[in-house]
This record gives C-alpha cells, sequence and structure tokens, in this order.
C-alpha cells in the first residue's frame, strides 16, 4: 500500500513541492518578526522560490506575495466578566478559598495601606494650610498608635480639632480684650483720682494762702467792735454811791 502511495505522488507530481525555508527566513528578518508569523502565498511559489535576496523579498512584500500574520487576539472579556462578578463577591465563597486568612490578605499588608492613606491625607491638609504643622504632629503620632479606624474618623477628628482650637482662641480673645479693657479702665480710674487729688491739693493750697491775713483783719475788727460796743453800753451806778 504504501509503496503504491509513493508511486501515485511520483506521478501527480507532489513530490516536486518547491522548499522556501530560505524566503522565509530572509522574509521573518525583513518583516522582523518570527517565521510562523510569515505567509507565503501558495500560487506565487515559483515566483517567491526565485527570490534569494533581502532585497527581492522587500519587493514581494510590496507585491502582497508575503505578508505577515496578524497578530492573534487574546480576549479579556470573559476575564473582565469573571473579575467584576468577583468585585461583587460572587465565586468567592469557601469553596473557592485557597490559604488562610492571613495569607490571602495579611494584616501588615492592610496596615500599610491604612497607614499611608492617612498620611497621605494629612500631608495634603498640611500642603493646604488646612492644619498647622504641630496638628500634623500630633494626628501623625495618633494615627501611627492605631487611634483612627479610616480616612472618614480622621477628618471628623480634623475637623473637631479645628473647631475646639477656634472655640479656645475666640475665649482667649475674649479674655484678653477684657483684661485690655479692664485695664485701661484701671489706668484711667487711677487717673482721673491722680487729677482729683492734684486739683484738691491746688485748691487746698490757694484757700489756705487767702486764708491766711484773715485771723489779724478779723481780730482788729473784732476789737473795733468790742470797743464800739463797750462805748455805747451805759455804765452802772454803783449801789453804793446813792
Amino acid at each position: 500500500l504504501g509503496r503504491c502511495l509513493t508511486r501515485r505522488r511520483r506521478r501527480s507530481g507532489l513530490d516536486k513541492m518547491v522548499m522556501l525555508k530560505l524566503q522565509k527566513r530572509l522574509a521573518a528578518s525583513v518583516l522582523k518578526c518570527g517565521k510562523r508569523k510569515v505567509w507565503l502565498d501558495p500560487n506565487e511559489v515559483n515566483e517567491i522560490s526565485m527570490a534569494n535576496s533581502r532585497q527581492n523579498i522587500r519587493k514581494l512584500i510590496k507585491d502582497g506575495f508575503v505578508i505577515k500574520k496578524p497578530v492573534k487576539i487574546h480576549s479579556r472579556a470573559r476575564t473582565r466578566k469573571l473579575l467584576e462578578a468577583k468585585r461583587k463577591g460572587r465565586h468567592m465563597g469557601p469553596g473557592k478559598r485557597r490559604g488562610t486568612r492571613e495569607a490571602r490578605l495579611p494584616t501588615k499588608v492592610m496596615w500599610m495601606r491604612r497607614m499611608r492613606v492617612l498620611r497621605r491625607l494629612l500631608r495634603k491638609y498640611r500642603d493646604a494650610k488646612k492644619i498647622d504643622k504641630h496638628l500634623y504632629h500630633d494626628l501623625y503620632m495618633k494615627a501611627k498608635g492605631n487611634v483612627f479606624k479610616n480616612k472618614r474618623v480622621l477628618m471628623e477628628h480634623i475637623h473637631k480639632a479645628k473647631a475646639e482650637k477656634a472655640r479656645e482662641k475666640l475665649v482667649t480673645d475674649q479674655i484678653e480684650a477684657r483684661r485690655i479693657r479692664n485695664k485701661t479702665l484701671r489706668e484711667k480710674k487711677l487717673a482721673r483720682a491722680d487729677e482729683r487729688r492734684k486739683e484738691m491739693v491746688s485748691g487746698g493750697a490757694t484757700e489756705a494762702a487767702e486764708a491766711a491775713p484773715a485771723p489779724a483783719a478779723k481780730r482788729a475788727e473784732s476789737k473795733k467792735e468790742k470797743g464800739s460796743s463797750d462805748a455805747k453800753k451805759p455804765k452802772k451806778e454803783k449801789k453804793g454811791s446813792s
């Protein structure tokens, strides 16, 4: 049977097929791809077999007898569909899990992710002047001490801290304003008291200066009045003279 087949092939001329290994190698070199990506036109075998240089191969490529096969598409549509379902929690039951909880998602990785999120938020707030460097350092150390569970808790804490700080500043400003007002009032009161004291001292001095010659004049006037009163009084007769 085998001999019969070989005879038939010889008669039909199938054993006279042309070897195009050289042309395929040169075409792969020119097209910059692998030999398995080179397509040679089977209808132009004789013309292709005559090409024994890269220049001839370039001419065949230009004529369309040698073509670079397109890249086979490896579709990721099914993979994307599966990943989207996994994000919703499908295909993640106990039967699909391999490895312990710590092996699947280590606590250290979770800690690093949380710290990076919190520190990135603090750095952004500090650069935007929403928090000062003192509050930044305080919150940084608290984040390191596992005070904040997530970013939302940290933001709420920042808002509360800023409100508390503003309230304390308002109270201190009010106290300072009250202290300054009381100080100015006290100074004004002392100034008025000094002026009043000075006026009293100056007024007493003038009154004393005016009242200094008055007693002598009064004494003279009193003596005159006394003399005149004595002159007006009738002399009393002695009882024994009658």
